[in-house]
């Protein structure tokens, strides 16, 4: 038997990452929810696609085993995170032949890992590895944060990382984690981003990939666990009108005591526009990510699961990752995906002429020259998949200034860039100020309790 639903009927406006974990916490406590999204498949920009006979994902992504509340929200809505993952130690290596680096850590307490991967043979000159123990042991001693913001490459520079260094660590680092460039990127969010992988636990900087779709991972569970709770889900269902009203809030002429906004930055002004203006929705950048995948033969395999490579736009080398997926299942044997992070300088490149270009330089990097003639190819392409994480970023908070009215989405205030972690997070604040607002806690309660985002 579950619970009976509360008397509060709550509105979530955008099945993504950020609105599933909403929904799931308003569920959970006992309220009436409605999950509006304009797509028939959820979990918004992290998704399946499903195109020409494949089941793609628009973004590869990995997450962190330091990645709690995702994790623990996967887990409430009945994921065996176990079998839904491969995990690795946080690593960063190259194709085995290409004399660049291999960094992997081994399964060991913090910070032996660390060691041991810099005493490993790893193709570090030893001034670069000493070079990299200081900046590390820097990063420590700074807690992490610097009092003032600055570019990554600042920071690097201070740090006396040499170009080497920059080229095969840092700035692929740097790319994956916050989809901006290194030169235009915030120092402070990538020392959180560091804090939480290389200077936390070893095993919360252990790599999590998914053996699943993105949207079979959590959004999809998230949907069956809160229509168990007598909430529902209206796909393929675009929001058109939001209005407040004296006992609540009109979502297409559908009254509501509670909203939650958890969109896209824009979608959500387009919403609120005639309501009220948030000025940091009006200052962000976007950058987009491009996911390039490749078939081949199933007996085509990588080295190991993912692997790094040098980018050099001059060589029409535009990607920095690839994953083999027939390391996640059987099934997927032969499916490359190569990720192109910052890619908005690939946008008017015709498809078929950058999936040319990425095959060629697999195959070069490899060592592999199978893999310059693919049997299919296929790009997905986020145009909005981030927003510009540049140094001093003001990002708006969960509460407007409308009563009843939140926001949600990896874009609202936190310590992480534009992650599933942070998109999750946020979501679960939001939830958490409804019930607060509906409850009539105080600003200073909330403060308290609310999660550190």
């Amino acid at each position: 038997m579950t619970e009976l639903p509360s008397l509060h009927h709550i509105a979530v406006i955008g099945a993504g990452w950020s609105g599933c974990a909403a929904a799931t916490e308003l569920a959970s406590s006992g309220y009436r929810v409605s999950l509006f999204e304009s797509s028939r498949i959820p979990g918004g920009r992290a998704r399946r696609v499903e195109t020409d006979g494949q089941i793609l994902d628009n973004g590869q992504h990995i997450l962190l085993a330091g990645y709690r509340e995702s994790l623990r929200l996967m887990k409430k809505v009945g994921v065996d995170v176990n079998a839904a993952f491969m995990r690795l130690p946080l690593q960063i290596a190259y194709p085995p032949d290409s004399n660049d680096i291999s960094f992997v850590t081994p399964f060991l307490p913090a910070p032996f890992h660390l060691l041991i991967a810099l005493l490993r043979p790893n193709g570090l000159q030893m001034a670069d590895k000493l070079t990299l123990a200081r900046c590390i042991s820097a990063m420590r001693w700074m807690d992490w944060q610097l009092s003032e913001d600055c570019p990554v490459t600042h920071l690097l520079e201070q740090l006396g990382q040499s170009p080497r260094l920059y080229q095969l660590l840092w700035r692929p680092l740097c790319l994956s984690a916050l989809n901006t460039p290194p030169d235009e990127a915030s120092a402070n969010i990538f020392l959180r981003v560091l804090r939480d992988s290389i200077g936390g636990k070893r095993a919360d900087s252990d790599m999590l990939i998914p053996k699943t779709d993105l949207s079979a991972l959590f959004p999809e569970k998230a949907i069956h666990f809160i229509e168990a709770r007598h909430g529902q889900f209206h796909g393929g269902r675009t929001v058109r009108a939001l209005h407040k009203h004296h006992a609540g809030w009109l979502v297409d002429n559908t009254l509501f005591d509670a909203v939650i906004l958890a969109t896209s930055a824009r979608s959500a002004q387009q919403l609120i526009r005639r309501q009220a203006r948030i000025p940091e929705l009006d200052a962000f950048r976007f950058e987009s990510i491009h996911t390039c995948y490749l078939g081949y033969a199933p007996s085509v395999r990588l080295s190991r699961p993912f692997l790094a490579l040098r980018d050099n736009p001059r060589d029409n080398h535009w990607g920095q990752f690839v994953f083999d997926h027939g390391w996640l299942h059987p099934t997927r044997a032969g499916i490359f995906a190569v990720v192109i992070s910052a890619s908005s300088s690939v946008a008017d490149i015709p498809r078929k002429t950058l999936e040319s270009a990425i095959a060629q330089q697999l195959a070069k990097a490899c060592r592999m020259p199978a893999l310059a003639t693919p049997s299919w190819s296929y790009t997905l392409s986020e145009r909005d998949a981030t927003f510009f994480c540049y140094p001093g970023i003001v990002r708006p908070s969960c509460q407007t200034e409308l009563d009843g009215l939140f926001l949600a989405g990896d874009y609202v205030h936190g310590n992480y860039p534009a992650t599933l972690e942070s998109a999750v997070q946020n979501g679960v604040n939001a939830a958490k100020q409804v019930i607060w607002s509906l409850h009539g806690k105080t600003s200073a309660e909330s403060a308290r309790t609310a999660l550190p985002c």
